[in-house]
């Protein structure tokens, strides 16, 4: 046993998934469909899921009302000490009667009602296992839905990702993603990915699960951990994770840590409001992909659907998978510690004397200070919001927020630190300031990451999304010799590219959204926060190998001369689906209208431009600006993004597209009438 581990054996005969009915069921998923190993481009909702909001207060309160077993088990499960020993679980505890069982939903409940009652007198060791929030489930009676009930699972999909409404409370979300779907879709992508790897039922997969500090996590955690195990695979749980770690997990070569996994699961909802949450999953080849995604909901579905029917059988060889808890952030945190060391010539406190401030506004990235920063030599007073908090009292963890951005900035200012970091949720973006307070976030943060990469490798591409600006386009071509390739929205849309740009032999090393999503190929393509800022703090650490006190202006002079608009704005333009133009119509068929109208007039006006080079949408330059209109993949709504040197030049740009987008009624205005009134 690894130190640092503690493993237990879930008896499976009394779970769900443990029936033999449903093993039948789950193997003959697993057979069917084909293994998803081409790259499919698929847009993230990276800018249609940015409309946040803050949780009101009522919200405690409806918190500290949840069953005071619910409260209890999951502080234990928050607080719980770790495990330095091999634990399990005893063999009587889930010796359930199936017999006496009509249907998988009683056999759950009668199983929720038992953990509750063992785990008020289980020792404290075992609590540390991290399988006592099973009890959860009984509390959470909410969530338990009918056997009956019809769930569309496709609902679930958003992009690359699957999200939902996972907690109650919130008037018109009813919770979608309960832990039965939850159990389901883990089962299922233990088929896919058997199926993936091409292996035989009997194959016991090894997956590791991590999730962020939202209230729904530790629920959902012991949902997914059922639905592996009862199909007979081991989990290695890493509790409180980022999502770059859980990737970084199908890498890792630590036999003693059981790594690398064949797959990985962090429980996320990225920045979004407390009462979602969602999955994300992994391989060694990276994230899944959109059509991936709706193969994994599609067995899931079916998994469900046969659950839900007939009784449960006499168990005669029950499925048994273990569950490991390892404490993975610390190895990960390791590996970034030792590049900071390595770019200093291997000095033990590389970045002893600066000061450098963390807000991980009550996500996952809290790590950082305790594990990354103070081992390189850093002082970190002044850092704020690193307790996890998924009720986010402070700010939402976004480093597109301009209230995020102004509470790190001030931090920096009243700290008089040398720089400050912020991360988003679950640390897979991330932003910056400098000593003086300026942002280096959006189009500077590429700047500057594109300064790094090109200096290590010149006349590289660069690919970005689609509302980068012409300013960056001039820096990174004129200024730093590389080329910039503008693609398409969406993270994994930029990083696909990329990766499709190599194998066409262009070379690119930095795939990058102003949302703060950036990948490296040295980093094997994976969109990690800290990654990004571990690169910022090399560039530091080898400059004050030659000068001692040198600080944060080592950064902000690699972005000097990036040329930036004076006014900058995106304008969402939403359409009818009622209205009756639209109805019973394609929203996509609209919008695309929309924008061929737009093109046609941009055609007849000598003072604006088409891009030459366009991937998404209708780019058009003029009056010293430009103005991108496009189609969101997910939503009914064309957003607008227009940057311009004056407020004047802007106005001329939105009226080129409201002269055209006023001859559709299906689509709201109102947005940009009032922009152009100001």
């Amino acid at each position: 046993m690894a130190k640092g581990s503690s493993k237990v054996r879930y008896d499976q005969s009394s779970f769900v998934y443990g029936s033999s009915r449903l093993r039948r069921c789950w193997a003959a998923v697993a057979a069917t469909s084909g293994d998803d190993d081409e790259r499919e481009t698929a847009t993230a909702p990276s800018d249609d899921e940015r409309e946040t909001a803050a949780a009101p207060d009522g919200d405690r309160e409806y918190m500290k009302a949840l069953s005071g077993k619910t409260v209890q088990n999951a502080f234990l499960a928050q607080h719980r000490p770790r495990a330095r020993h091999s634990t399990r679980y005893p063999s009587d505890f889930c010796a359930l009667n199936t017999r006496s069982m009509r249907s998988f939903q009683e056999c759950r409940l009668r199983l929720a009602d038992t953990s509750v009652k063992w785990l008020n007198t289980i020792p404290t060791a075992w609590i540390s296992s991290g399988k006592q929030a099973v009890s959860c489930n009984a509390a959470q009676g909410s969530s338990v839905v009918s056997s009956s009930a019809k769930v569309d699972f496709l609902k679930l999909q958003n992009g690359s990702d699957i999200r939902g409404v996972a907690v109650a409370g919130v008037q018109g979300e009813p919770v979608n993603l309960t832990e039965r779907v939850t159990e389901a879709i883990a089962a299922a992508f233990a088929a896919w990915l058997l199926n993936k790897k091409k292996a035989d039922g009997l194959r016991r997969l090894r997956i590791s699960i991590g999730h962020g500090s939202r209230i729904s996590a530790h629920k959902l955690q012991n949902a997914v951990t059922l639905g592996i195990t009862a199909a007979g695979h081991d989990v290695l749980q890493f509790g409180l994770a980022s999502t770059p770690a859980m990737f970084n997990s199908t890498l890792t070569e630590d036999e003693i840590n059981h790594c690398p996994v064949d797959g990985a699961i962090m429980i996320t909802a990225s920045h979004l409001p407390y009462n979602r949450n969602g999955l994300k999953f992994f391989t060694s080849d990276g994230g899944l992909n959109k059509a991936g995604i709706k193969d994994i909901l599609e067995r899931a579905s079916r998994l469900y659907e046969e659950s839900s029917h007939g009784s449960i059988q006499e168990l005669e060889q029950a499925s048994k998978g273990e569950v490991t808890n390892v404490d993975y952030m610390s190895i990960y945190a390791s590996d970034l510690v030792e590049a900071v060391r390595k770019s200093a010539g291997n000095k033990e406190n590389p970045l002893e004397g600066l000061h450098i401030v963390v807000d991980a506004g009550n996500g996952a990235g809290g790590f950082f200070v305790d594990k990354v920063l103070k081992p390189l030599g850093a002082v970190t007073t002044g850092s704020q919001f690193l307790e996890p908090d998924g009720m986010f009292p402070n700010h939402i963890p976004n480093p597109e927020d301009k209230t995020a951005m102004k509470a790190i900035t001030q931090a920096v200012i009243d700290n008089k630190a040398d720089l400050g970091i912020i991360f988003d949720t679950d640390v897979d973006r991330s932003a910056a300031v400098d000593s003086s307070g300026r942002e280096l976030n959006r189009n500077r943060l590429i700047a500057l990451m594109s300064a790094i990469v090109l200096e290590e490798h010149p006349a590289t591409t660069i690919v970005t999304d689609s509302v980068t600006s012409d300013g960056l386009t001039a820096f990174i071509e004129n200024k730093l010799g590389g080329k910039h390739h503008r693609f398409k929205r969406g993270y994994k849309n930029v990083i696909d590219e990329a990766i499709r740009l190599n194998t066409t032999g262009e070379e690119s090393h930095l795939a990058m959204e102003t949302s703060g999503h950036g990948a490296l190929k040295e980093n094997h393509w994976l969109d990690d926060g800290a990654y990004l800022m571990v690169k910022l703090l090399n560039k530091l650490a080898a400059a004050r190998i030659l000068n001692p006190n040198a600080g944060s202006k080592i950064l902000t002079d690699l972005v000097e001369g990036l040329e930036e608009a004076a006014v900058t704005v995106e304008i969402r333009l939403k359409l009818d689906q009622n209205h009756a133009d639209l109805k019973g119509g394609s929203f996509r068929d609209y919008g695309e209208a929309v924008l061929k109208h737009l093109e046609n007039a941009i055609s007849k006006d000598e003072n604006l431009r088409k891009a030459p080079k366009n991937y998404e949408g209708v780019r058009v330059s003029g009056y010293g600006g430009w103005f991108l209109l496009r189609l969101s993949l997910h939503d009914p709504v064309l957003p607008l993004n227009i940057e311009a040197p004056s407020k004047d030049d802007a106005i001329k740009l939105g009226l080129a597209v409201l002269t055209a987008a006023s001859e559709f009624s299906a689509l709201d205005i109102t947005a940009l009438n009032k922009f152009l009134q100001q």
